[in-house]
């Protein structure tokens, strides 16, 4: 099974400004949380959702 996992991170991307925000069943979902709750402007903050298996064991 796929899930997504949203993060809200600084302009550049950056691994270690990442912070998690929710794990989801489609991206759709993940997005349309990003966008209610603001997180992201382009300006200061961006979003990543990346897709990963449930029951996996591995850095994201």
């Amino acid at each position: 099974m796929k899930v997504f996992l949203l993060f809200q991170t600084d302009v550049w991307k950056t691994k270690s400004s990442r912070v998690c925000f929710g794990v989801f069943d489609s991206s759709e979902e993940a997005y349309n949380h990003a966008a209610k709750n603001s997180l992201y402007d382009g300006e200061t903050a961006e979003i990543d959702v990346i897709e990963t298996e449930l029951n996996k064991f591995e850095e994201v």
